[in-house]
């Protein structure tokens, strides 16, 4: 697969496509070889990434962070087909950047990458998208676990949430079996115990936190803002929009002094299955 046919199937926006075109004039990808085959690797690719970034320096919108990480995965399209990983999981996968830029897009009123330090977790494929949700594979203290993230774009329905978990037991099963029968973990502010009060019983929401039995809380994180909201994370409360009928109960709580924060739970198991 090459850099174009990667761009196409993954849906990147016209604009970066001719962005990115430009900047590939600039990277000497030889000179850099090393650290992008360890970004592809689980373990070394945090401190690929540093080290790229400290390489790159002057790197005006992170694009060529950006072109340098495509580059990773269409180079992880390879591993994908030789461990025969369906294509359709890679696309979903590597689609995080295209919903990342817009994601950017829209919280700071223009087109860059601000995502770099996260998505080299997938071009090591530490995590895979398979269906709505993300499943990271980490080690915590010795101990394998998979971490759920949930996508902006992910349809918490109780059959979709349901036909992600299963799937991502047979996908891990068939494709990693170190790490089949290990803990699902998950840290979000969508398990924050504040939001019960303010979903109703129906809410897909509140219907994804009771998958879990909740370990702890973090009442002082503040990640809930960028997520929620779609806004920078240091936007004064009272400006805060209230579209929704979460975001305006919300934002009555935070104006009221509450905090929502996040949670960290371990996903709910009878007989060595995910259940709700």
């Amino acid at each position: 697969m090459t850099l174009e046919e990667l761009y196409k199937r993954i849906d990147l926006q016209p604009e970066m496509k001719e962005k990115l075109c430009a900047v590939g004039e600039e990277v000497n990808l030889e000179t850099i070889d090393d650290m992008l085959e360890q970004m592809q690797e689980l373990k070394t690719a945090e401190s690929a990434y540093r080290k790229l970034q400290t390489v790159l320096a002057e790197d005006e919108g992170n694009l060529k962070m950006l072109y340098c990480q495509l580059e990773c995965a269409r180079r992880a399209y390879e591993t994908c087909q030789a461990k025969l990983i369906p294509d359709t999981i890679f696309l979903d996968t590597m689609k995080c950047f295209t919903r990342f830029l817009e994601e950017c897009k829209k919280k700071n009123g223009r087109l860059f990458f601000d995502r770099g330090w996260w998505t080299y977790r997938q071009t090591s494929m530490a995590i895979f998208r398979i269906g709505e949700l993300e499943y990271e594979r980490k080690e915590t203290d010795g101990e394998k676990v998979i971490s759920i993230h949930v996508p902006s774009d992910a349809d918490l329905s109780k059959e979709a949430v349901e036909d992600s978990l299963n799937r991502a037991k047979l996908f891990f099963g068939n494709y990693y079996p170190e790490w089949k029968d290990c803990r699902y973990t998950c840290n979000s502010w969508l398990l924050s115990p504040a939001l019960k009060s303010m979903l109703s019983e129906t809410s897909h929401i509140r219907a994804f936190q009771n998958r879990f039995e909740i370990v702890r809380e973090n009442k002082d994180d503040r990640e809930y803002i960028e997520w929620l909201f779609q806004i920078p994370g240091d936007t004064d409360p009272k400006d805060l929009p209230a579209e929704t009928s979460l975001q305006r109960n919300a934002k009555k709580y935070i104006l009221e002094g509450g905090k929502i924060g996040a949670a960290f739970g371990v996903l709910k198991v009878l007989s060595g299955h995910p259940h709700d």
